[in-house]
């Protein structure tokens, strides 16, 4: 179940940013005057970690997230987002909302709207 994360760092000049995690998921919510002008929702954490990515007015990207952990003789680097991954946007719109129970409605139902249009924009099949 996704938790509110209290102690998300403000770059000045930036949205407020918001942070909801669980051991699957992250989500990552930009706020400007109480609306959501943008999202990150990582997802496969545990396994093959992937990231939907949501911007005002209306710019989508998927991508896989590298660990930086496969580096032979070096430390670890920072993850960073790759081109790439296969993203089934009905699996991850239902799975995030099973898991979005305990944040605000208002949050909630506008992530788990943007990845069923994200759906339909990339012609996935979506009841209405």
């Amino acid at each position: 179940m996704l938790r509110e994360i209290s102690w998300v760092n403000q770059i000045k000049g930036e949205p407020r940013r918001r942070w909801f995690s669980d051991p699957d998921l992250d989500l990552i919510v930009w706020e400007d005057d109480g609306d959501v002008v943008g999202f990150q929702l990582c997802y496969g954490k545990l396994h093959d970690e992937q990231a939907v990515s949501w911007q005002s007015p209306d710019s989508y990207s998927h991508s896989r997230v590298d660990s930086g952990e496969c580096r032979p003789g070096r430390h670890k680097a920072a993850p960073v987002l790759v081109p790439g991954g296969r993203f089934d946007a009905l699996q991850v719109a239902r799975d995030f909302l099973t898991r979005s129970l305990s944040i605000e409605p208002s949050i909630s139902s506008f992530v788990y709207r943007k990845l069923l249009e994200y759906a339909r924009i990339n012609d996935f099949s979506v009841a209405s």
